[in-house]
């Protein structure tokens, strides 16, 4: 299916392919217009993150399969693997090693006004985890707002709807351990 170095279009597009699907179908599986699939499944756009899980769901594909994982045990600094997890004014990548299943940690760098988009989301899992190493992170976990700072964490399950977004005038980075890996 598809093969190292692929972009998230298209794994989405390979997988879609896979399946027999259409554009349309995945369209009315997951209430998005053919246009912004196909221009998803071409990169031309950004998914939010409910988007991009309603999508992977609706091709069969697990959301960490649209990123190639590292490869070695020590993942250094500018070594993680990119990820376009979805959501917007974010730069993300893998910080796990890429053999690893039990947990996937992804550090994430928000820009002033980066969010996960506007709808609560959840996805399949039994631990998400998030350390704020520099500014401010509001999570939206069902009807409770939690505001963290630099040396702060919130864990909860994945399962609970919830969102997230940079509530600094700068930028923030954060570490979020997902488990098991997505």
């Amino acid at each position: 299916m598809s093969h190292a170095g692929s972009t998230v279009g298209q794994k989405l597009r390979d997988a879609r392919h896979a399946r027999g699907l259409t554009i349309a179908a995945v369209g009315e599986k997951t209430g998005l217009t053919k246009g912004f699939l196909s221009r998803l499944e071409r990169d031309e756009v950004s998914a939010s993150v409910p988007s991009l899980l309603a999508v992977c769901q609706a091709v069969g594909l697990r959301i960490g399969d649209l990123f190639d994982p590292p490869g070695a045990a020590v993942v250094r600094r500018n070594e993680g693997s990119p990820l376009q997890f979805g959501g917007h004014g974010l730069d993300e990548v893998v910080m796990s090693s890429g053999d690893q299943r039990r947990f996937t940690v992804i550090r994430a760098r928000l820009s002033a006004g980066g969010t996960s988009g506007d709808d609560l989301y959840t996805f399949d899992g039994d631990v998400e985890f998030a350390y704020v190493v520099s500014g401010q992170l509001t999570i939206d976990v069902e009807d409770q707002s939690h505001v963290l700072s630099a040396g702060d964490a919130l864990t909860f399950r994945p399962t609970q709807p919830h969102r997230w977004r940079n509530s600094s005038d700068g930028e923030t980075v954060v570490l979020w351990v997902l488990g098991p890996a997505p």
